[in-house]
């Protein structure tokens, strides 16, 4: 009789109460959330900036931002960019090329990520295997094995 599966349970959205559990939530969470950010800008071109305090006791700060997050603050807040000068034509080359650079990396970390998937499910195919099999022959002690 083949074993059912549970599967993804629903969550209830409230604040935990346990520390642990919150900082490991919190951190899979916020990796999931720059990963979804940086395949937004991969894919859309969108620029984008995220920043997010942790809730533990140090109370950190984590950011994604791209093209960077200084940059799109600054915009959001409408402070002034510097005057345009002959430099300008050199500095938005420079940014397109930064921008080709970091879509390149991303699709490069999404690939490996990707890659990284598929060798976690091998392992857990070969785990699998171990686990039904009980043991091989292999494993048994020499004295107890015959011709």
């Amino acid at each position: 009789m083949p074993r059912r599966r549970k599967g993804r349970k629903r969550v209830d959205i409230v604040k935990m109460e346990n520390e642990s559990n919150l900082q490991v939530t919190f951190s899979k969470r916020r990796a999931g959330l720059f990963k979804k950010a940086s395949e937004l800008c991969t894919l859309c071109g969108a620029e984008i900036a995220i920043v997010v305090f942790s809730p533990g006791k140090a109370n950190k700060v984590y950011s994604f931002g791209h093209p960077s997050v200084e940059l799109l603050v600054d915009r959001f807040l409408g402070r002034d960019l510097p005057p345009p000068n002959n430099e300008s034509r050199h500095n938005h080359l420079l940014m397109n090329h930064q921008n080709a650079v970091l879509r390149e990396l991303n699709k490069e970390v999404m690939n490996m990520e990707e890659i990284l998937q598929m060798e976690k499910a091998c392992g857990e195919s070969i785990l699998e295997v171990r686990r039904r099999a009980n043991g091989g022959w292999w494993e048994a002690p020499i004295n107890a094995l015959n011709l």
